[in-house]
């Protein structure tokens, strides 16, 4: 099996966490969400542009490229990663230019050598699948697709077509961190898009409490939380993981006991 579906095939839904690569001390960062009981790590490459993300994820990259992070160090935190912990599926989030300037091939090339699970393009729709999508699905790496209020029943074939891992539901449209959506609302996107895959659903933009996390846990496959995450580094620095982990685990908690409530 995959590390997703080994993941995602456990009897509870999966907590997704996501920091930044280079903001704060990276490789205890990463062994403090795993610790906590984090399923899938989600890394992010420093941009200075991220149009999807909101003021605290935005500060992070430029906090992590004020450090000078080059994708060789991210590559070399993820192979590094993929030794301490070879269970744990890991994620590179971000957006087209560090992804594509050097070639996709050399891209996804070095993902697998890495132990990358998946990548998530921000800014690479599926219309424009061919920028990306065949280098990465040839290297064995996942292109995990976006979905979102606005994807309508006639583009959600073009937004699975090539996906794989799990689909990332955004739940807001509009940037991460700052707002979250009705419960009702995530849970009619999240019956939607089930009939339409067999891809697991995890649910992400503006998810920051454990209680929050438990709701959407119920309905979901995963949730993603980030900013909540990266507000801990930006208070505690490079003495973040302790901290990180306990947050982390209380997310942990309430993600995977909420099907056990539910029922």
């Amino acid at each position: 099996m995959t590390r997703f579906a080994a993941t995602f095939a456990k009897p509870r839904p999966a907590l997704v966490a996501f920091i930044t690569a280079g903001d704060g001390d990276t490789a205890a960062n990463l062994d403090a969400l795993v610790a906590g009981g984090a399923d899938v790590i989600e890394l992010g490459m420093p941009f200075t542009d991220p149009m999807a993300d909101g003021p605290a994820i935005q500060k992070a990259n430029l906090r992590s490229l004020a450090k000078g992070t080059t994708t060789a160090d991210i590559f070399a935190q993820a192979a590094a990663f993929r030794q301490r912990h070879p269970d744990t599926p890991l994620v590179l989030m971000g957006y087209a230019n560090p992804m594509t300037v050097r070639g996709a091939d050399w891209f996804a090339a070095e993902c697998a050598k890495a132990g990358v699970d998946g990548v998530i393009c921000v800014d690479i729709p599926s219309e424009e699948d061919a920028e990306l999508g065949p280098a990465l699905r040839a290297a064995g790496v996942n292109l995990i697709r976006l979905a979102t209020p606005t994807t309508d029943a006639a583009r959600l074939p073009d937004v699975l077509n090539g996906a794989g891992g799990f689909l990332y539901y955004v739940s807001v449209a509009g940037i991460t961190g700052l707002q979250q959506a009705a419960q009702a609302s995530i849970e009619e996107a999240v019956a939607r898009l089930k009939a339409a895959t067999d891809l697991p659903v995890a649910v992400g933009f503006g998810v920051r409490t454990p209680e929050q996390a438990a709701a959407i846990a119920r309905v979901a496959d995963g949730v993603v939380v980030g900013s909540a995450l990266i507000d801990i580094i930006a208070e505690h620095g490079e003495q973040a993981a302790p901290h990180l982990e306990a947050f982390t685990r209380t997310l942990a908690d309430a993600i995977h006991g909420a099907k056990e409530i539910a029922a």
